[in-house]
């Protein structure tokens, strides 16, 4: 009798241990290996997607026979959704079982993922309304939109995650605004940016290594104009007594209570570090988009603008650079005035031309905002010259033609020969980081100043610098047979970038921000709620950021 109880348990112990094993290889279990998903942002104000999901499905997983598809809200159009493994159609089905309060689920039928296969899912949503919002910085003239692409709770190991933002037609380039990217996206914040096939304004973001079971949150602001009024969405008003209802009642209430705190007080605090930070970085993203190789055939003054060097400087180098063509002459010091030459030079850059014709007006806010419009003409003309080309190669490259020129300069034996180094080099030494320093510790004696200095130092007197100097001696054709003591001459030079800062440009990061504003935009800072998670995560958060599309995940049941 004992015997046979043993048998029994052991027989019992087995069947559970089956059963056990038998519930555990009906789980989802896969590798989401890579995710494109192409945002359409239309000029009727709705939004259409279009996603390409490929599955590694594991030896021990569930047979992947549905896929669940979160969706931003409930307002899509089940009528234009359509699917495909692998060019067959497949059915669409409302029975959404991710986990989020909207979405749909592809019926895999014959073309379901085996385990130990792999497959790719093409989903293509038409229409969704209400995705849209005001943008909350600018109201009145911008519309805004979150976007967070379907993620799957169940997935493991890396997924190669692209979004792509198209925004409406007619956008133009220095309108739109990227987001500040959301829940920690691993690779860089700034997208590329580029034209599709029907000339309107992409934004892509992507990464080799995000994580196919987090949720990655974009975002985009541009003007209302480009879409009805009628399309921009406003929320009801926020139901603050059922929200505290639900943080009494729901313990992941409470979670979302601390996110709403965090987003609400802590991102304008961050978001404003983060501005303070970028108002001096006016190169727009897609020249950090890294090609390769160099881009030769850079001027100095190019070159500048890719290293993001201060504007107060890149001024002072086109400065010099029309002075010494023969185009311009420095009048005053304080304030600075230009007499320009009649006729222009032929051999004039078109930043130099504008530069000019910013020093036309006698006005200094006119000035002022003439000499931003040139900026940000040079910005997008140099972002053209560097398309498919290495940035960080190229700044390599024309560093090490700056450290170069120092290194001649450095090493001239003769005074007239350090001058003339120097003189064929000047805008190139700018581009050095301790110019100012290095400019005075290399000029301690007497230089022999170029035949054009006089049109950029008004208080320059050969007759009075050649008979206070100790050495005088006729060079070569460029140069005047004078020389000055070598500080006086570096202070000079360097006193010039100052007072380009102070008298021409007044505040340089206000001027450089206006620059900015248009060449490489602050990300706009959204408040965003808690999205729902998929295949097995679990919130209770409602999406409640400016114009938010929380894209609810699935995978599978």
């Amino acid at each position: 009798m004992k015997k046979l109880r043993l048998l029994a348990s052991f027989v019992l112990i087995v069947l559970m241990f089956t059963m056990v094993s038998s519930v555990a290889a009906q789980s989802y279990s896969f590798n989401l290996t890579q995710e494109t998903v192409n945002v359409y942002w239309n000029s009727d104000g709705t939004m259409a997607l279009d996603y390409v999901f490929t599955f590694a499905n594991d030896l021990s997983g569930h047979v992947i026979d549905f896929t669940d598809v979160g969706m931003p809200n409930g307002n899509f159009d089940m009528g234009t959704i359509t699917a495909d493994v692998g060019g067959n159609q497949v059915n669409i089905s409302s029975d959404f079982q991710g986990d989020g309060p909207y979405g749909f689920s592809v019926d895999m039928g014959a073309y379901a993922i085996q385990p130990g296969q792999t497959g790719s899912v093409h989903v293509v949503v038409g229409k969704i309304t209400q995705v849209l919002q005001k943008d909350t910085t600018d109201p009145t003239t911008y519309a805004s939109s979150d976007f967070a692409p379907a993620y799957f709770t169940t997935a493991h190991g890396n997924e190669n995650l692209m979004v792509i933002f198209h925004l409406p037609p007619g956008v133009q380039s220095q309108e739109p605004r990227y987001h500040a990217t959301q829940g920690g996206w691993p690779c860089a914040d700034q997208p590329a940016t580029a034209y599709d096939d029907q000339n309107r304004i992409t934004y892509t973001w992507q990464c080799a290594t995000a994580d196919g079971s987090k949720q990655y949150t974009f975002g985009a602001s541009f003007p209302k104009q480009y879409v009805p009024a009628d399309a921009i969405y406003t929320p009801p008003p926020f139901d603050i007594s059922g929200f505290i209802s639900s943080i009494v009642n729901n313990l992941s209430g409470v979670c979302c209570f601390g996110f709403f705190i965090l987003m609400f007080v802590g991102a304008p605090i961050l978001s404003a570090v983060n501005s303070k930070k970028r108002k001096l970085a006016y190169l727009p993203p897609k020249i950090s988009i890294e090609g390769h190789g160099i881009k030769r055939g850079l001027t100095a003054v190019e070159s500048g603008i890719l290293m993001e060097q201060p504007l107060d400087k890149i001024m002072t180098m086109i400065l010099f650079g029309v002075v010494k063509k023969n185009a311009a002459t420095v009048v005053t010091r304080d304030p600075l005035k230009l007499q320009l030459a009649s006729p222009l030079p032929a051999d004039l850059r078109d930043y130099e031309t504008d530069f000019l014709q910013a020093f036309a007006n006698p006005d200094l806010a006119a000035r002022r905002k003439g000499l931003q419009e040139m900026t940000v003409k040079l910005v997008n003309s140099l972002s053209d010259k560097m398309k498919g080309f290495s940035r960080k190669e190229t700044i390599a490259y024309y560093q090490s033609i700056m450290e170069r020129a120092w290194q001649q300069i450095e090493a001239a034996g003769t005074p007239d020969v350090k001058s003339q180094m120097y003189e064929e080099s000047l805008e190139w030494t700018m581009l050095d980081k301790n110019y100012d320093d290095r400019t005075r510790r290399v000029f301690t004696g007497p230089i022999f100043v170029p035949l054009w200095w006089g049109r950029y130092d008004p208080s320059y007197s050969p007759a009075s610098t050649s008979s206070a100097s100790s050495i005088s001696k006729t060079v070569s054709s460029g140069r005047s047979s004078a020389s000055v003591p070598g500080a006086a001459f570096a202070a000079s030079v360097v006193t010039g970038v100052q007072g380009f800062s102070s008298k021409v440009l007044g505040d340089v990061r206000s001027f450089t921000s206006g620059v900015t504003n248009r060449t490489n935009p602050v990300p706009v800072s959204t408040s965003s709620g808690g999205h729902s998670g998929g295949g097995g995560g679990h919130c209770a958060c409602a999406c409640a950021c400016a114009g938010c599309a929380c894209a609810c995940a699935g995978g599978g049941r």
